[in-house]
This record gives C-alpha cells, structure tokens and sequence, in this order.
C-alpha cells in the first residue's frame, strides 16, 4: 500500500488505492448523474462532482485499500454493471442537461460522463495494467 494517498498524484498509487478508487469512484458519479437529473430544469445550474482534495473520496479510498481484491473488483463489476444499464436508459435530452464543476466548469452530462466515467476508467486500467508488469 501507499504510504501517503492524500492529494498527491494518483501516480503513486498501488494497485490497492487504484481499485479502491474505481469502487468509490462508478456509484459517487452515478449518484452524481442522478442528483441532477433530479432537478428540475428550470431550476439554476446545479454543481456537479468534486475535485481530488474531496476528504470523503480521500477516506472512502484509505478505508477500502485493505479490502482484499476480490471485494472490490465485485463491487467494481456491480457498480459498472448498473451503470451500464443506466446509461442505456438515458435519454438524449437528459445527456445535454448541464451542471458546474468546480474545477472544469459548466458541461452537459454526456461530456462529464465522458471525462470523469469513460477516460478515467481507462486511464485506471492503464494504470493497473502498468504496475501489475512492474517486476517484484
């Protein structure tokens, strides 16, 4: 494990903090997703999302790094596999419904999911890929 998983780069990262993050990561931006959905549209801009420094993703990450792996790659193929389902039921209009992040500002649903959901997750698969070929 990681000595320091505070806000320094996810670089350092083991493969323990990697999947503890992916877990945490697919329902928090679900649940994000669905939060705004909720309201409604005339209503002002919602915030969407929350930036590394986030002390609960900091805390969900150093409780679950101890998790043995097989946990939380099931609670990674449950999370991924209800938002699946969920994005195939997403309308066009919902996808272009817009949100404020703190960092990356206002973007439609569809550009949130696509940063924060798809290339993330593929940035962590790089990722893992590359520490598992590390030798030792």
């Amino acid at each position: 494990m990681s000595p320091d998983i505070g806000v320094g780069p996810e670089a350092t990262w083991g493969p323990p903090e990697v999947l503890a993050h992916v877990a945490e990561m697919v329902p928090f931006w679900q649940g994000e997703l669905e939060r705004v959905l909720a309201i409604p549209e005339s209503a002002p801009l919602p915030r969407f999302g929350r930036t590394a420094e986030d002390p609960l993703r900091i805390g969900v990450i150093a409780r679950d790094r101890s998790l043995p792996a097989h946990e939380l790659l099931a609670r990674i193929e449950a999370g991924l596999d209800r938002l699946v389902l969920r994005l195939g039921q997403l309308t066009p209009r919902e996808g272009e419904r817009r949100a404020v992040h703190a960092t990356r500002g206002e973007r439609s649903l569809l550009e949130f999911i696509d940063r924060f959901l798809v290339t993330h997750l593929e940035e962590h698969a790089r990722q893992l890929d590359d520490l598992l070929r590390q030798p030792g």
